[in-house]
């Protein structure tokens, strides 16, 4: 298909001339009558020959002859200039600590067994990407999506049918983030292996609310995955003696104080004996509500620094408190992000929270920012 060609829509009634071509996206826009620009997927329209007006014959069919027939010239079609503009890119707070995920949509959620999948990538960031999705196994690896998004924006990357999902149990995701025209904070390469669990395709509760897009979706982190691989580099014997210990192994850090901080990330330590010089006469119950308090007031405190990292210390034990924080950061304070803290630095003891805005103040849909 070319600019110029005249199409016409095979799901639909109605057709034009092509506009413009988008072969990355697998667009095509087709002006109508009426001056309309139409965006449809490239498959969904069908080109319309040039018909000859002596014999009412596609010309591409008209047989050769002694005498051709006289070319009458015509106006070509010539595709409107527009002037192109460079928009400023907006940066937004906290988007220098990027955040990238891919998100899944069933194209039918009533018929998960069946449909397909569509999927995005949400670049929650200051960064423009290069990114390639390649999927499959090690001995047979497919690229099925590349190209390069815009800070702060989603993008359309595939419609995955459902004979297709198994090569996706085993993707790598690899991003290259940097900014145009100005000096900024180089970001490592991301290299990123993912195992997708084919099986939460299948399940309903898997596709969620967020704050990126207006319907449910099953997002994927990306930092989260990058994250899961350091662990495993951690020793066996390391892990034994984590799991044996009661108390994550601290020796090898300094002891940790109350707002302390390492690297820009704030550390708390909601240990009982940190925040309080006696617990005389007080229950278990009290002690964890102390704790809790000291947990609300360090989450609105920083409520609107966007990016801010804060590792909340609440050692192993018998897991209340762990279990009680998790509870609030689903319910309560269920827009910043969440995971348990890196293992070297604090054990099976942490729980890291990530400060995040609030996008549903904004809006969104999968076609805009």
């Amino acid at each position: 298909m070319r600019i110029g060609d005249t199409v016409r829509f095979l799901n639909a009634t109605g057709g034009g001339r092509i506009s413009r071509i988008d072969e990355k996206k697998g667009l095509v826009y087709v002006e109508d009558e009426d001056g309309f620009e139409i965006p449809a997927l490239l498959r969904e329209v069908v080109v319309i020959d040039n018909v000859s007006e002596a014999t009412n014959v596609p010309k591409r069919h008209v047989a050769a002859t002694s005498q051709p027939e006289e070319p009458v010239a015509k106006p070509l079609a010539v595709a409107s200039v527009r002037e192109v503009r460079e928009e400023p890119v907006v940066e937004t707070p906290g988007g220098d600590e990027p955040t990238i995920l891919l998100a899944f949509f069933p194209t039918d959620i009533k018929h998960l067994q069946t449909c397909s999948y569509e999927c995005y990538l949400v670049n929650d960031s200051n960064y423009f990407l290069y990114y390639n999705i390649v999927n499959g196994e090690q001995d047979a690896r497919r690229s099925v999506a590349h190209g390069e998004i815009e800070p702060n924006m989603q993008e359309f990357l595939v419609e995955v049918a459902k004979d297709e999902l198994n090569n996706w149990e085993n993707l790598q995701v690899q991003l290259v983030a940097f900014k145009k025209d100005k000096v900024y904070v180089q970001q490592p390469v991301m290299d990123v292996p993912v195992r997708l669990n084919v099986v939460k395709f299948y399940k309903l509760h898997s596709f969620t609310e967020n704050d990126y897009f207006d319907e449910p979706a099953m997002l994927v982190d990306l930092s989260a995955e990058r994250e899961k691989q350091r662990l495993v580099a951690v020793s066996p014997d390391e892990i034994k003696e984590a799991i044996l210990s009661k108390e994550p192994r601290r020796e090898s850090r300094p002891k940790q104080v109350t707002h302390g901080h390492r690297n820009g990330v704030l550390e708390v330590d909601l240990h009982i004996n940190e925040l309080l010089d006696s617990t005389a006469g007080m229950s278990n119950a009290d002690m964890l509500q102390c704790q809790m308090d000291k947990f609300h007031a360090v989450m609105e405190e920083y409520r609107n620094k966007t990016g801010q990292k804060i590792v909340f210390i609440h050692g192993k034990g018998e897991g209340v408190l762990r279990k009680e924080i998790e509870k609030q950061l689903k319910t309560k304070y269920r827009q910043h992000y969440f995971q348990d803290a890196s293992f070297r630095e604090y054990g099976f003891g942490a729980t890291m929270v990530t400060i995040r805005k609030d996008l549903k103040t904004v809006g969104g849909n999968r076609n805009g920012k």
